[in-house]
């Protein structure tokens, strides 16, 4: 418990986000209040979180976007620099092994998970159980729960439009893989969420539906402490970091959306232009066989158009499988950060509510109550917390990006690598050979 008057709250007033310091800046609580409140030119220009370099253990997990060696490869010519394990990792899961169960109610899909560890807390080196989608829904509930004052990662979207996802198809099936696997790499990397109990239950209990019924009687105060704020109190003014980082994850997420529409928009026109390709080249086929001379050089356009539909449908799966879900990823970690942040000022709301009723009371030197202390340590272990994963998403998001759009580069040239060896193989088919030459030669003279 901190010792002294309650601390003061830092207000952003009439500030408009450019005058307001980068959120991760590092600047002390004092420079953001006093002194020359001109923000400096590197803050002007670097007001974007993703401008700044932050270097933390247990790094982000980059989507698989490796592709074969090839001659422009940038993946064989560009290296990541964050790829970096500051820490020893003693805790590895794995999500595999999806398989489908068809029951008189229901059919859904179970994933085996592995785990492996060296920690005191597993009575075993390596557990495997199966877990639905609603069992990891149920831990991230719960983690919300225990550990209001973090991000919890998102999971993918439950719900699918009936008629246009099958929920059942390989495709869908190995998507959602891929994004549970990472919910819980993710959680597993976390220096705080990896030692949580509900995390513990969930990757070695045989039976989980037992504890779904019994509800353990876990710590969850801080959980409970959070819903109460006082009723009609409306918050003055987050602090001048947390404003910004509100605004940016505002921006941020629209961004971001706006991208998502328009690749999959991108990716519809491929898919028809894709069609019409596969109608295309074997015209071209069929003609051939009316021709004589023009036989070879017909079939080879045809073969040539082929080869380019194979390779343009390889770049479309690329983008709806690594691309579109990493875009989807981060859209929903903003909305768990925005309403984090609502909890954040929940508590803050709690404090000065609490802080203007002893303002209020009739003493010359009114004493602080143990309430409101409490409520003061609860807010800095907010705050505190807060920065820590925002450090930390910043970190990971930076890498996953930047290994996500090099992916996405080296797919395009090998795309276009590959159009370009089809349409190359077939010139010398189009090109007159000598022999015809001389024999087009033949015919002419006879005539003269």
């Amino acid at each position: 418990m901190s010792g002294g008057p309650p601390k003061a709250l830092q207000s952003t007033g009439p500030h408009s986000l450019r005058d307001m310091p980068h959120p991760l800046a590092g600047s002390s609580s004092e420079e953001a209040v006093g002194g020359d409140s001109t923000p400096s030119p590197d803050l002007l220009m670097t007001r974007s979180f993703g401008d700044k370099d932050l270097i933390l253990p247990n790094g982000g997990t980059p989507a698989d976007t490796s592709s074969p060696a090839s001659s422009s490869s940038l993946l064989n010519r560009l290296q990541l620099d964050d790829d970096i394990d500051g820490e020893t990792r003693d805790l590895f899961v794995t999500v595999d092994d999806p398989k489908k169960h068809v029951c008189t109610m229901e059919t859904y899909i179970t994933y085996r998970i592995t785990t492996k560890s060296t920690r005191v807390e597993f009575d075993l080196p390596e557990y495997s159980v199966r877990r639905r989608y609603q069992d990891f829904d149920w831990l991230r509930n719960k983690l919300e729960e225990s550990q209001p004052t973090h991000l919890i990662p998102p999971l993918p979207e439950k719900f699918v439009v009936k008629g246009v996802v099958d929920r059942f198809s390989e495709e869908f099936v190995e998507t959602r893989r891929k994004a549970l696997d990472k919910f819980l790499k993710r959680i597993t990397d976390h220096p705080v969420l990896s030692f949580n109990e509900h995390l513990s239950v969930f990757l070695t209990a045989k039976d989980l539906n037992v504890y779904k019924k019994q509800g353990m009687a876990l710590l969850t105060r801080v959980g409970e402490s959070v819903k109460h704020v006082t009723g009609g109190y409306k918050l003055r003014s987050r602090p001048l970091e947390f404003a910004a980082i509100g605004e940016y994850l505002d921006t941020f997420a629209l961004k971001l959306g706006t991208i998502d529409r328009i690749a999959q928009r991108i990716i519809k026109e491929e898919i028809e232009y894709l069609v019409e390709l596969r109608e295309y080249g074997p015209v071209y086929s069929t003609w051939s066989a009316l021709e004589g001379e023009l036989t070879e050089p017909l079939e080879g356009v045809s073969a040539c158009i082929g080869n380019c539909s194979t390779a343009l449908e390889e770049l479309t799966d690329d983008m709806t499988e690594d691309f579109l879900p990493v875009l989807r990823e981060y859209i929903l970690y903003s909305d768990s950060m925005k309403s984090v942040l609502k909890k954040r000022d929940q508590v803050q709301a709690e404090y000065e509510a609490k802080l203007e009723a002893v303002a209020l009371r009739k003493e010359d030197r009114p004493k602080v109550p143990a309430d409101v202390e409490k409520c003061q340590d609860r807010m800095e272990c907010f705050n505190a917390d807060l920065k820590a994963d925002m450090e930390r998403w910043q970190n990971n998001k930076r890498q996953d990006f930047r290994q996500l759009l090099m992916g996405m580069a080296d797919k395009n040239i090998q795309y276009y690598e590959k159009c370009l060896m089809a349409w190359e193989s077939i010139i010398p088919l189009l090109q007159e050979k000598p022999d015809a030459k001389k024999k087009s030669q033949c015919l002419d003279e006879p005539s003269r």
